[in-house]
């Protein structure tokens, strides 16, 4: 699977407004269940805390990447969000996080888990596409911003190739 079939505008959101980390974990929990109904919101949001126990998924430069592998999930699920304000994530540069990519995957998927990750984290690493993922003023602009980058960034790997 690739990054961009991650992608998907019901699950991209603009500007989410947070108090802390913890209420930050328990909103994409109940985001992402509305969503899709088959993960319950509650094992989810246990699920991402405890990844967050064994180590921050606070990446630096404002990044989080929070994942997990979970029952009842079928495939890979990415969401995306942006913070109105930025909040204390235990990230590694000590930087408060206002840009996050969720990832979840199936119990099994150990190997596409790793692969996605790195996939997540190349890009989120490119302080241009950071910007212009902050820079977005609504979830659909994000959402197309998103798709962007992710295309113009897998063009230009194939022409590396």
């Amino acid at each position: 699977m690739q990054l961009i079939d991650l992608l998907n505008p019901e699950l991209t959101f603009c500007g989410l407004q947070v108090r802390s980390k913890k209420n930050l974990v328990s909103q994409i929990s109940k985001l992402i269940s509305q969503q899709i109904p088959d993960i319950n919101s509650d094992m989810l949001f246990d699920e991402l805390i405890a990844r967050e126990r064994l180590g921050s998924t606070g990446v630096g430069e404002g990044v989080g990447i929070p994942h997990c592998r979970i029952d009842h999930c079928h495939q890979p699920i990415g969401a995306l969000i942006t913070l109105q304000t930025p909040v204390d994530y235990d990230a590694i540069d000590n930087s408060p996080v206002d840009l996050l990519f969720v990832l979840l995957v199936p119990k099994k998927s150990t190997d596409e888990h790793l692969q996605l990750l790195s996939q997540i984290a190349e890009l989120l690493n490119q302080e241009s596409i950071r910007n212009t993922l902050r820079n977005t003023k609504n979830h659909d602009a994000l959402y197309q911003a998103a798709k962007k980058v992710i295309l113009d960034q897998s063009e230009h790997e194939t022409i590396l190739s």
